[in-house]
């Protein structure tokens, strides 16, 4: 049944905020009518958002409980269907249970327009293929491949854990990078501080000497006055050039030379590589193993590696298959794919494991990447450190040394 957000006033006479599941939008009115509640504004919710209410009924406004579905609600939420259908429970009957049961609003509105479909004669894929806000290309058509086998619960199962592999994937670059960003922002917030509002109180003081300042604090002093003065003309200048590259960074033609640009990166390029070959063989062993064919699943890893280089080399393998070849050599062509990757492809399809390989595969990968970030960051923060240092070093003795003169002055 469809979810209803409706404003009513209780018993006292204060607006209450809510919402409910019914068969209609009348049936709705009535259940609240039931409780005492006066509705003066119903509608149906639909992925966050209320559909136009039906006629004779108040305007609908926006859902109240909207928002963004994350990796971790989609996993918990995977699992618990998985246990329900395993223990035979029949499927409206299990996404009614998960209805009732789920906290997450939009989760909640979703399964309940689900469950109505299948209830109406869809099947499980095709209906959670209207909400790809909270279910991607991997989730449908391992779903549609699990109802295909009669193996729902087990696809279920490894949908949870493909997700939850992602999650730790993403939560650990992000806990990486966040201590040396929080960093860099403390850095840049302390020298426009020092240059907008301690370096023009010191040029005053050192004017005063009437004495020469060495060329160092004479560029640091110029430099404070360029800030102060322009600094319009630097924020624009700024804007500007972020907007420029974010355009032509997802340009035909720029997004390619981009992706090349950063697998080239000192230090963070082979990470990068390593996180989309992770990617894609974590993403192909889940397919594959899951039944869905070869050709679509190489169609939705290309999707997901997050660079174009990577991409390219997937679609060609993708050509090569449906010319009868093998998987492993336009890969190795490409010169984007490692040669232990390469190699555990090429065992795989030779002995029909390719599943079990590519899952090796990312295993494997997921460790060096979270090494790796771990090196990364135990490296960052002293050099980070050491920068900072150094330009507070820079301030400082600039800032000195024509209050040294001063003092030799007999």
């Amino acid at each position: 049944m469809p979810i209803y957000d409706y404003k009513a006033y209780g018993p006292g006479g204060k607006s209450i905020r809510g919402s409910l599941d019914a068969e209609n939008s009348k049936a709705a009115r009535l259940k609240l009518k039931k409780q005492g509640l006066a509705v003066y504004e119903i509608g149906e919710r639909s992925g966050g958002s209320a559909k136009a209410p039906a006629p004779g009924s108040a305007a609908a406004s926006p859902g109240f409980f909207g928002g963004k579905v994350g990796i971790k609600d989609v996993s918990m939420m995977t699992r618990q269907l998985a246990s329900l259908i395993k223990a035979n429970i029949q499927l409206v009957e299990a996404l009614g249970a998960m209805v009732e049961q789920s906290e997450h609003p939009l989760i909640k509105v979703v399964l309940a327009q689900v469950r109505q479909d299948v209830n109406e004669g869809l099947s499980l894929s095709k209906a959670m293929s209207k909400h790809p806000r909270v279910f991607d290309n991997i989730f449908v058509n391992m779903v549609e491949a699990g109802e295909a086998s009669g193996t729902l619960s087990l696809i279920l199962l490894r949908l949870a854990d493909l997700k939850e592999a992602q999650m730790r994937l993403r939560t650990k670059v992000v806990s990486g990078m966040t201590y040396p960003a929080l960093m860099l922002f403390v850095a840049t917030v302390l020298m426009i501080a020092i240059f907008t509002f301690v370096l023009p109180q010191l040029k005053t003081v050192f004017e005063s000497m009437n004495k020469k300042m060495p060329p160092m604090t004479v560029f640091l002093m110029t430099t404070s006055d360029v800030v102060i003065t322009y600094w319009y003309l630097l924020l624009g200048g700024l804007v500007t050039s972020i907007l420029f590259f974010v355009k032509w960074k997802n340009s035909k033609t720029g997004r390619p030379s981009w992706d090349a640009m950063k697998l080239k990166f000192p230090i963070f390029g082979s990470l990068i590589r390593m996180i989309g070959v992770q990617r894609f063989t974590a993403t192909m062993a889940t397919l594959l193993g899951s039944g869905v064919p070869i050709l679509n699943a190489l169609t939705i890893a290309r999707n997901l590696v997050g660079n174009t280089l990577l991409a390219n080399a997937i679609a060609s393998a993708r050509e090569n298959i449906t010319e009868g070849q093998s998987i492993a050599g336009p890969l190795s062509k490409s010169g984007q794919f490692p040669p232990l990757v390469i190699h555990m492809i090429s065992i795989g399809e030779k002995t029909g494991e390719l599943p079990a390989m590519l899952q090796n595969v990312a295993e494997n990968y997921e460790e060096q990447v979270s090494a790796r970030i771990d090196g990364l960051t135990s490296l960052l923060e002293p050099l980070m450190i050491v920068g900072m240092g150094g330009m507070v070093g820079f301030i400082v003795l600039s800032v000195f040394m024509p209050l040294l003169d001063l003092s030799n002055i007999n």
